[in-house]
C-alpha cells in the first residue's frame, strides 16, 4: 500500500473513531437530561390522581403534530368512580370536527405510588407512577388512522397545580421518534 493511501486510510480511521465518540457522548448527555419522576418527589402538592378524578372533572386539549402545528383540539367531559383501590375514569371527547369518543379507564392503585391502567383502546397495561405533584404514564394506544390501527407508545406526565386544575403533556412515539403531542387541561 502506498504512503499516501496509508495516510488517507489512517486519517479516515480517525474521523470514523472520533465520530463513534461524539455520537456516544452525545447519546450519554442526551440519557443523563431525560426527566425522570423521582426529579419531582419533593414537589408540592402532592398530587392524588384518585382524589383528583373522583366524580365529575372536564378537560380541553389539543393534538399537535411532529412539526409543532395543531391538528385536532376537542373537549372532554370526565367521570371518575372509586371502588376500594379502583377508579373507573369514563372520557368522552368531543372533537372539533364534532366527531366523538369514550374511553373508559380502569386504574388499579398500587404501591409506593404506582398504578397500572386498562382501557379499550390500550395494548396491554398502562403503567403509572406518582411523586409530588406530578404522574407519569407509559402505554401503547392503538389509534385508528383511515381505517389502518397503528400502536403509538404514549409518555404521558400529568402535573398537578392546585385542588382544581392539574396539566397534562403527552409524547406519542412510534419506533423511538416524537410524532406528535397531546396537551391537556384539566379543571375539577
Amino acid at each position: 500500500m502506498s504512503s499516501h493511501r496509508k495516510h488517507t486510510h489512517h486519517l479516515y480511521l480517525i474521523k470514523h473513531q472520533s465520530l463513534r465518540w461524539l455520537l456516544g457522548f452525545v447519546l450519554v448527555l442526551l440519557n443523563g437530561c431525560m426527566t425522570s419522576i423521582e426529579d419531582y418527589e419533593h414537589t408540592e402538592p402532592k398530587f392524588d390522581l384518585f382524589q383528583f378524578f373522583d366524580g365529575k372533572s372536564q378537560a380541553w386539549g389539543m393534538v399537535q403534530d411532529y412539526r409543532g402545528r395543531q391538528v385536532r383540539r376537542f373537549d372532554v367531559e370526565l367521570h371518575g368512580v372509586i371502588t376500594g383501590n379502583q377508579l373507573v375514569l369514563t372520557e368522552d371527547f368531543v372533537f372539533d370536527n364534532n366527531e366523538t369518543q369514550q374511553r373508559v379507564w380502569t386504574i388499579t392503585k398500587q404501591e409506593n405510588g404506582r398504578y397500572i391502567g386498562t382501557a379499550d383502546d390500550v395494548v396491554g397495561e398502562a403503567v403509572g407512577h406518582e411523586k409530588g405533584n406530578a404522574l407519569q404514564w407509559q402505554y401503547v394506544l392503538a389509534i385508528d388512522i383511515d381505517g389502518t390501527t397503528h400502536h403509538v407508545d404514549f409518555e404521558d406526565w400529568m402535573f398537578y397545580q392546585n385542588n382544581n386544575q392539574l396539566f397534562n403533556v403527552a409524547k406519542m412515539k412510534k419506533w423511538g421518534i416524537t410524532v406528535g403531542t397531546v396537551t391537556l387541561f384539566f379543571q375539577k
